[in-house]
């Protein structure tokens, strides 16, 4: 029972990185599996909450991630580095980043759904700043500001990369390196 679940999750979640929230049905889904809507239906009564659960299974990868990236024995510098990537990896070249994809749907979306998107945007952020502020790297006095161009940056170079493919997103991270790493302060 909990595989069926566990696995709505995973082929909605993958429809949600190739084509937005919006953009799939139960009907959808149920093809896909091989079951029938009420099979859906069993398991999440509303798209609502297969999308609240989707943001909880994203949450949980936010948290795996964060805490996998802070706890190894890697330089603090890379780490940064590493938690980026370690996200980006699980988005296919044809997909873009679910949260920025639910970010696209975010007026369109239910209220607690909503609420839900924005805690994993803010989320996605602060294990970023924190990162940055454990490094010995002072790039800059807005270390929010910094998060989120970082950020921002790479959810949009893997958006470039799928259209235009060129490795997009391994040449932005090497120029994010580069250009925090040119301007680096030791504190």
């Amino acid at each position: 029972m909990e595989n069926r679940k566990s696995q709505i999750i995973e082929i909605a979640l993958r429809n949600i990185r190739e084509k937005g929230y919006l953009s799939f049905s139960y009907d959808d889904l149920a093809k896909e599996i091989g079951v029938t809507k009420a099979s859906i239906h069993y398991h999440f009564e509303k798209k609502e909450d297969l999308g609240l659960a989707i943001c909880a299974r994203i949450k949980k990868g936010l948290d795996h991630s964060y805490i996998e990236i802070a706890n190894t024995k890697i330089n603090i510098e890379d780490k940064i580095w590493e938690f980026i990537s370690s996200r980006a990896e699980q988005i296919s070249p044809n997909e873009i980043c679910p949260i920025s994809s639910m970010q696209t749907d975010y007026n369109f979306l239910p209220v607690t759904m909503q609420a839900s998107v924005q805690q994993l945007s803010h989320l996605e952020i602060e294990y970023v700043i924190k990162l940055l502020e454990e490094s010995s790297l002072q790039v800059t006095q807005d270390t929010k500001g910094l998060a989120a161009l970082l950020i921002s940056s790479v959810k949009g170079a893997l958006q470039y990369n799928r259209i235009l493919g060129e490795n997009l997103y391994i040449t932005v991270i090497a120029q994010l390196k580069l250009l925090i790493n040119g301007n680096i302060k030791k504190r």
